[in-house]
């Protein structure tokens, strides 16, 4: 069994071709998977996508990246959260790689995502790119420790993850991590402990060797799965039952929604 903890089966690259999506999926034995939203526009085409089959999920938040959307408030998050199979708030977070200036209004979101988050009683899922210490101050300011969450695609040092993990979040890795220029972030891997990490795609992109460079997609989170493996020394089965019991554990997803 694997899950995908993190995808964009929205995004045009993908949603043309769902059925097929969905079948390479049950064919590489990704049962689940969590569809993420990245603005309030888009997000009802996300929470459709999750209803109509039993084994996808929605989370419910505008990414770091967008900045001219619409902002939701602490209370329009929280009654997001509450929709059917919405599982999470987020995507949110920091990103000062993509955009430079003053990024005051992208801290001020992530403040609102977090008080939603635990106002709602829903984990985050946290992105951030050469942002990592005031992504972390703002965690540790707001309480982020008391929704808990993952902290998505991660790319950082061992300490980052170690604050993190300190904050009660898991760590999620996608494809990058196959990547043969990541020794790294491979390091980072072998270090963080079974029991507190997830595997994604973030599909359609950063899809995992052998398939970099291509559009990604929910089952090739099975070579992330493989290169935990053999990164712990441990069976692909071992990696895989753990990171699901992971999801399903922080997500409160019932392993039988399939």
């Amino acid at each position: 069994m694997l899950v995908d903890s993190h995808c964009h089966l929205d995004f045009p690259e993908l949603s043309g071709k769902l059925p097929a999506v969905l079948e390479a999926m049950a064919a590489n034995r990704v049962t689940h998977a969590l569809c993420i939203s990245v603005n309030l526009p888009h997000l009802p085409r996300v929470m459709q996508i999750a209803a109509d089959h039993a084994n996808l999920f929605a989370s419910a938040g505008v990414h770091p990246d967008y900045e001219d959307t619409p902002d939701p408030t602490v209370a329009d998050l929280v009654a997001l959260a509450a929709g059917p199979k919405v599982v999470a708030v987020g995507e949110t977070g920091l990103d000062y790689y993509r955009l430079t200036g003053d990024l005051s209004w992208q801290r001020e979101r992530f403040r609102r995502h977090i008080r939603a988050a635990r106002e709602a009683a829903k984990p985050l899922v946290v992105h951030t790119r050469a942002a990592a210490d005031d992504t972390l101050a703002i965690m540790r300011e707001e309480r982020a420790s008391e929704a808990g969450g993952v902290m998505h695609c991660f790319t950082e040092t061992w300490e980052v993850a170690a604050a993190a993990m300190d904050l009660g979040f898991h760590i999620s890795f996608s494809g990058i991590v196959t990547f043969k220029n990541a020794s790294a972030l491979k390091e980072v891997a072998r270090r963080v402990p079974l029991e507190r990490m997830l595997i994604e795609t973030d599909s359609p992109y950063l899809a995992p060797v052998p398939f970099r460079g291509k559009t990604n997609q929910p089952a090739y989170v099975r070579h992330v799965a493989e290169e935990i493996a053999r990164l712990k020394g441990i069976a692909v089965e071992e990696a895989g039952a753990a990171t699901s019991a992971n999801f399903f554990r922080l997500f409160g997803v019932p392993r039988d929604a399939a």
